[in-house]
């Protein structure tokens, strides 16, 4: 386990991937992207039976290599916010330094050490190992040019009090529209509401942050004069019901929810 301090002075407690669970999403990246590549060349030598010069195909090959090797890892990681099919299915997920999610830039940076320096690269895949097993936090080259780590996400979080909705928000919450609700900001934000050792401060400054990026995303808003804090809670809680098969939750007193250095609705 480790700390990762986002850039409002959050800390968050993550798990940086271990390095046999990313050879193994690595592995099954490799068979699609081999499958890929043996699907691509026969549509072009299909394309091409009416003959084409050693130039030409040259120039294809090369085409083919960089859309497969480099292409599919941007593609996905930008599409997936950080996720290609293997990262998926290990439950893994590139995120940037400070704990946020990656963007095409990053993808981008990722994909290309990927292809020319690691896998195989010119390091023919040892300096991805080497970098990753003398990292304390597991990055491979890519991730140390790129600004970005691979964490462990199926792990339970420890000490995280389940958000609980405040009652006077129950028949509202159960309107709200989630579908736009990314996993990895409802994430950040449980254990945000977790942490207690925060300054004011801090908890204000990052809390409005977040009250900000629920808004964007999440329909209809809130009643008048809601407090952020009883507002995150209020959408965690929905949808952690909703997950559970729209069991109801127990609810708390509006005074208990409240953590330390409240944080408001922007105006």
């Amino acid at each position: 386990m480790t700390l990762l301090v986002t850039g409002e002075a959050v800390a968050l407690d993550l798990r940086p991937a271990a390095l046999p669970s990313r050879a193994v999403a690595a592995l099954i990246d490799a068979f699609a992207q081999l499958g890929l590549l043996f699907v691509l060349s026969l549509v072009v030598v299909t394309a091409a039976s009416g003959g084409l010069s050693d130039a030409a195909q040259q120039a294809i090959n090369v085409v083919m290599l960089l859309l497969v090797f480099a292409g599919y890892p941007i593609a996905f990681e930008t599409l997936m916010r950080g996720r290609t099919p293997g990262k998926a299915a290990m439950g893994l997920r590139v995120v940037r330094d400070d704990g946020g999610p990656i963007a095409f830039r990053q993808a981008f940076v990722r994909g290309l050490a990927s292809m020319f320096l690691e896998r195989p690269g010119i390091t023919l895949f040892s300096g991805a190992v080497v970098s990753s097993l003398l990292s304390d936090k597991g990055k491979r080259l890519g991730d140390l040019l790129a600004g970005t780590i691979v964490l462990q996400e199926r792990i339970p979080a420890p000490n995280l009090t389940p958000p609980l909705m405040p009652p006077q928000l129950t028949t509202w919450a159960a309107e709200l529209d989630l579908t736009g609700l990314p996993d990895d900001l409802a994430q950040t934000a449980r254990a945000f509401l977790g942490r207690t050792e925060m300054t004011d401060a801090a908890r204000a400054a990052f809390g409005d942050q977040l009250v900000a990026q629920f808004a964007a995303v999440v329909t209809p808003p809130p009643p008048p004069g809601t407090p952020g804090w009883a507002y995150l809670n209020a959408v965690l809680a929905e949808r952690r019901r909703r997950a559970h098969g729209g069991r109801p939750l127990p609810a708390r007193a509006a005074e208990a929810a409240q953590p330390p250095g409240g944080f408001a609705l922007p105006s």
